[in-house]
């Protein structure tokens, strides 16, 4: 380390050259993408051809019978006593409306 206190140095070249590295972009930028559709694409392709190639997924149906015979007694719902409806309340009488007289001022 240098001491701060001391003056600098004479032997510093007085121009200085800077290098500058200029790195173009990768090319072929966003394939990747494609590619990875590409390829989904192609893998929903053969799930779909498996399943259609061997029967739908389903395997073959054994033929068999099946005999059940269920004994169940039908129910039957108990005996109630008619429901009543509660009595009306009386409502009072109304005058039916009435015109109102003219003015005499008309």
């Amino acid at each position: 380390m240098t001491d701060p206190n001391l003056p600098p140095r004479d032997d510093r070249p007085d121009v200085v050259h800077h290098t500058t590295i200029n790195n173009p972009p990768p090319s072929g930028g966003g394939g990747g993408w494609l590619a990875f559709l590409i390829g989904g694409i192609v893998i929903v392709l053969i799930i779909v051809a498996v399943v259609l190639f061997n029967g739908g997924g389903m395997g073959s149906v054994d033929e068999t019978k099946v005999d059940l015979d269920v004994d169940v007694p039908a129910p039957s719902m108990p005996d109630l006593p008619e429901p009543k409806l509660p009595e009306a309340p009386e409502l009072p009488t109304v005058e039916p409306p009435t015109t109102p007289a003219p003015s005499p001022q008309g």
